[in-house]
């Protein structure tokens, strides 16, 4: 039997574990990257395993997410980020350099290599044919320090694709249309592979559009072959030597196989509040738009931005319009700026942003109250962009451009004839904003700076086998990490600050919640389907532990989250039948006895000791898994084993 492209890689990566879907394997990984927002706590955590130099064969961290520096905090975390890159190894990308998943493409990701990152786009490497994941900090620490990356051995799924692209139909709507297809729990538990003759007609950037937004259908991972189109790509960067054919076997067997013909895709658009809640653009048509965002990890790439900016040449944006244009990359913005279409932008009376994140994390440009945003982003979760009643919607860059220039939603057909976009021949290579680490005997000397806002690593509580604790918080489905854990310009600065970050807890759904759970001492949570969905920040994990909660009880849970709970000492535990979400209450007071002969049998009992109801649960914990809990999370399980 053939193997997938997947596959391949894993079996070439395997450390330990044996290939069959659902067992536990462990991989070696190549390449580790970090961005801001969750970099300095993955820092302080490889430091506190005691290792001098990163294991890797390319580590990478990146400023693209606190870049807003309204105080001496995000400042501070830059500096104490590039001294711990001085000196143990790891590539710095400035401020400015671009964000995360777009300059790892250009200039970093190779063909068939594994690669871990503290962001939950990270498979955005799979548009080159990488096998990239989406980890927490604590992970890739680990991973830097040469340790396995530890997960599910995951299904199989083939994408299927026929056709060609029409005009003003682009990469975007391709991705929104598997959304519409498997949901935003459609993917968990399986890497997705792209393929069929329609691939041939996608270019490196739009194959990185399409895995980027993999992660917004739970997949463990998306993955794109590497053919002559990987090599062109890699080429133009002066990076010709990383190519490496890569395809399935012929006779690979997947899980399940999604046919979507190219040709018959129309413009898709979702709706608030949910990635996976897709209409067509025309259906929308004359809604009123007041804010337009084009930019993100998703649609940066220089290919996007020449096709808004031939778009926006000799127009002017509507006048009930605010508009940006953030270029993914510093290298796309000098060609943008070389060749003349960041002139055609700016005349356009778009605002240019600098090459980071920004408004999709809700870092500035948030939009009016109940204001409309049609944006080019991944997530158009509640209150992610840092207006609570903000009315988010996900668009191609056409469908962005159609709408900032007519003040509605319109379907970008009605624009006339696309023009022609002529991509150059090589690409711009300047890597001055990347500072390489010291060599290891200079880096004996370098000083770990460290600002007043930066906190140690909190301690964590080791799993006992009774526990006894208050619900002290039910939420339900689709609970995301943006709801645990904001993001926002007010909050982000404080993610290596765990103490004060706690204040923000739950915000969105109790901002009573903190105090409570502190009070409460011990506390669990109890969730409903596909709870901790979104990104991959521990935070949503480490600040509940700080905060007390020993187990959060769900429907079922989101794939990077359960990994966080668990490295962050929390038990997460799912109900045997559903409908026994409805048995408990917030406030009721909950046990377990036999913990641990429960994680053994994969079976326990809750006994709601308000009601005396006995409700059973299940779950399903590797050996190491259940030594991670019973240590108090990975870090002291590390601490105890010397396992890395």
């Amino acid at each position: 039997m053939g193997l997938t492209i997947a596959q391949k890689i894993i079996k070439s990566h395997l450390k330990s574990g044996e290939m069959t879907v659902g067992s536990e394997i462990s991989l070696k990984i190549d390449q580790t990257l970090t961005q801001d927002a969750t970099g300095t706590m993955a820092y302080l955590e490889f430091e506190t395993m005691g290792i001098d130099r990163v294991k890797t064969e390319k580590s990478v961290a990146y400023i693209d997410h606190n870049t807003l520096q309204s105080g001496f905090e995000n400042a501070d975390d830059h500096r104490y980020i590039q001294s711990v890159c001085k000196k143990h190894g790891i590539y710095f990308s400035r401020p400015g350099n671009g964000i995360c998943h777009q300059v790892h493409l250009e200039r970093f990701g190779k063909p068939g290599k594994t690669l871990i990152g503290s962001d939950s786009h990270t498979p955005t490497g799979g548009g080159i044919g990488m096998l990239a994941f989406g980890a927490g900090g604590l992970d890739v620490a680990v991973a830097m320090g040469g340790g396995a990356y530890f997960i599910t051995m995951p299904k199989m799924y083939k994408v299927n694709l026929t056709g060609k692209l029409n005009p003003f139909v682009t990469a975007k709507d391709v991705s929104l249309e598997i959304l519409r297809i498997l949901s935003v729990k459609g993917g968990v538990g399986a890497i997705i592979e792209w393929g069929g003759e329609g691939v041939k007609t996608l270019s490196v950037p739009e194959r990185a559009t399409i895995t980027n937004m993999g992660t917004e259908l739970g997949a463990t991972t998306s993955i794109f072959p590497s053919d002559e189109i990987t090599r062109e790509f890699l080429k133009k960067e002066g990076r010709e030597e990383d190519y490496i054919p890569l395809a399935s076997d012929e006779d690979a067997v997947y899980d399940k196989i999604i046919d979507i013909n190219l040709s018959e895709l129309e413009p898709l658009i979702a709706c608030p509040h949910s990635p996976d809640n897709i209409v067509t653009v025309s259906s929308l048509k004359g809604t009123k738009v007041d804010q337009v965002c084009v930019g993100s990890c998703t649609n940066s790439s220089l290919f996007d931005m020449l096709k808004v900016a031939a778009l926006l040449k000799d127009k002017t944006v509507c006048d009930s319009v605010s508009m940006s244009v953030s270029p993914g990359s510093k290298q796309v913005l000098t060609m943008l700026a070389d060749c003349g279409a960041l002139s055609d932008i700016l005349a356009s009376g778009a605002r240019v942003l600098e090459c980071a994140c920004g408004p999709c994390i809700g870092m500035g440009f948030s939009p009016n109250s109940a204001g409309v945003s049609l944006r080019t982003f991944n997530r158009n979760f509640e209150g992610r962009s840092g207006t609570k009643d903000g009315k988010v919607y996900l668009v191609s860059p056409e469908t962005a451009v159609a709408a900032a220039l007519t003040g509605e939603i319109t379907d970008p057909r009605l624009l006339g004839s696309m023009p022609e976009i002529k991509m150059p021949e090589s690409f711009l290579i300047n890597d001055s904003a990347v500072i390489e680490p010291a060599n290891e005997i200079d880096a004996k000397d370098i000083e770990i700076l460290r600002g007043p806002n930066i906190k140690k690593f909190p301690d964590s509580k080791k799993q006992e086998n009774t526990l006894s604790a208050e619900l002290v918080l039910k939420v339900g489905d689709n609970i995301t990490t943006d709801h645990i854990m904001p993001a926002g310009a007010k909050i982000l600065p404080y993610r290596s600050n765990i103490p004060y970050l706690s204040k923000f807890c739950f915000a969105v759904c109790d901002e009573s919640f903190p105090e409570r759970a502190k009070a409460a001492g011990d506390g669990i949570i109890v969730g409903g389907s596909n709870y901790g969905q979104g990104s991959s920040r521990e935070h949503a994990a480490l600040v509940p532990m700080y905060l007390g909660i020993r187990c959060v009880i769900a429907k079922s849970f989101a794939r990077i989250h359960i990994a966080n709970l668990i490295n962050a000492g929390i038990m997460p535990l799912t109900f045997e039948n559903p409908d026994d979400y409805d048995k408990i209450s917030q406030g009721d007071k909950l046990s377990i006895d036999n913990v641990y002969a429960g994680m053994d049998s994969g079976e326990m009992t809750l006994v709601n000791n308000t009601t005396n109801e006995k409700i059973k649960l299940v779950c399903s914990f590797t050996e190491r898994q259940k030594d991670i809990l019973k240590a108090g999370g990975l870090l002291a399980y590390t601490k105890e084993t010397g396992d890395n």
